[in-house]
C-alpha cells in the first residue's frame, strides 16, 4: 500500500529576503527505504529538480542552490527551506517512493 504526503498549506506569502518554509505531512514514520524529491515549476515550464533526501534525513542531490530541508525528529514531517526571491514564486512539489524502483501513483 503506497503512503501519502499532504502539504500543511496550499500556499505561503512572503516579503523578498525572508525565509519561507513549505512543509508536507508523511502517513508512516520515515526510513531509509524512502526517498523524497522536491520540485519547483514556473507556468507554462516543466518540473525543475531542487532536492531530494532519504527517510533519514541524508541528503542524496541538491542541484539548484538556496534551497534546503529538514525534517522533523520522529520523521513524519519535511519541510521545504528557500530564502525568497521574486524569482521563486512558483508551484512547489514533494513526491516520494518508497524504493528506487518502485513508484507509487499519489
Amino acid at each position: 500500500q503506497c503512503q501519502q504526503l499532504t502539504a500543511l498549506q496550499k500556499e505561503e506569502f512572503a516579503v523578498e529576503s525572508s525565509k519561507v518554509t513549505l512543509s508536507y505531512t508523511y502517513s508512516k514514520t520515515a526510513d531509509g527505504n524512502d526517498y523524497f524529491f522536491w520540485y519547483r515549476q514556473y507556468p507554462g515550464k516543466p518540473p525543475e529538480f531542487l532536492i531530494s533526501h532519504l527517510g533519514t534525513g541524508t541528503k542524496l542531490q541538491d542541484p539548484v542552490p538556496g534551497f534546503s530541508f529538514n525534517m522533523n525528529a520522529d520523521k513524519t514531517q519535511m519541510d521545504l527551506l528557500i530564502s525568497a526571491a521574486v524569482t521563486d514564486s512558483a508551484v512547489y512539489y514533494c513526491a516520494f517512493s518508497e524504493s528506487l524502483f518502485q513508484f507509487c501513483d499519489a
